[in-house]
C-alpha cells in the first residue's frame, strides 16, 4: 500500500526532495501545529462559556502568543527562511 502511494505520487515527491533539509523540515513538520492546537484546547477546555466573542478572541490571542515564544527556540527558522528566500525569490517578503 505504501509503495503504491509513493509510485502514484512520485512526481510530487521528487521536487520536494530537491529542497535543502531546512526547507523540508519546515514544510513537513507538524509538531508546531499540534502543539498550538493542544495549547488552544487546554485554554478553551477550562472555560465553560465566554461572555462575548471578543473575550474568546483575546484568550486565543494570548494562547497563540504564549505558544509562539516556544517556536523561536525549537526550530532553526532563520536558516529555513534564508533557504526559502533563495529558492522562492521575491515571493518571500523582507518583513517575514
Amino acid at each position: 500500500m505504501i509503495s503504491a502511494s509513493w509510485t502514484e505520487n512520485w512526481e510530487r515527491i521528487v521536487p520536494f526532495l530537491a529542497f535543502p533539509p531546512e526547507v523540508r523540515r519546515a514544510v513537513y513538520t507538524t509538531n508546531t501545529i499540534e502543539a498550538l492546537n493542544r495549547q488552544i484546547r487546554k485554554i478553551i477546555k477550562t472555560r465553560v462559556s465566554f461572555p462575548d466573542e471578543d473575550s474568546a478572541r483575546k484568550l486565543l490571542y494570548l494562547a497563540i502568543t504564549r505558544a509562539q515564544q516556544k517556536w523561536r527556540h525549537t526550530y532553526n527558522w532563520s536558516t529555513a527562511l534564508t533557504a526559502f528566500r533563495i529558492h522562492f525569490g521575491d515571493r518571500i517578503p523582507d518583513t517575514a
